[in-house]
């Protein structure tokens, strides 16, 4: 009898399966070209190079706007579950959606009151 685990258990292997004999074919039929100077060297678009090491620290202000798409995306995430789980519709479950929607609206008031967004784009 197929289960739900042994059916996502058959699909996990077939998923790894298919992306470690992707990744041995690439190793063994793969080009293999030779490392010069010119290969190690950092790309830039063809631009010329800038900075010797090309290495500049990310201004902090960057980082609070990965967390809050990290936030948010996460947030879309759990909808799209709660979506695929919502069955039967009771109205509970309508309850909770609403009251998942208005803390994600707060956030996204809280961030637009905070003007986090309008530092990276000074």
């Amino acid at each position: 009898m197929m289960t739900p685990y042994v059916t996502f258990l058959l699909y996990f292997g077939a998923i790894v399966g298919f992306v470690g004999l992707a990744l041995a074919l690439n190793a063994i039929l793969g080009p293999k070209p030779a490392m010069t100077s010119t290969k190690l060297e950092p790309f830039e678009c063809g631009a010329t190079i800038v900075d010797v090491l090309n290495v500049k620290a990310v201004p902090i202000k960057y980082y609070a706007v990965a967390i809050l798409f990290l936030l948010f995306d996460l947030e879309t995430m759990f909808l799209f579950i709660w979506a695929l789980g919502a069955r039967p519709l009771t109205g509970f479950m309508v309850f909770t959606f609403f009251l998942f929607t208005a803390l994600l609206v707060l956030c996204l008031l809280y961030v637009y009151r905070a003007r986090v967004l309008d530092a990276v784009t000074e």
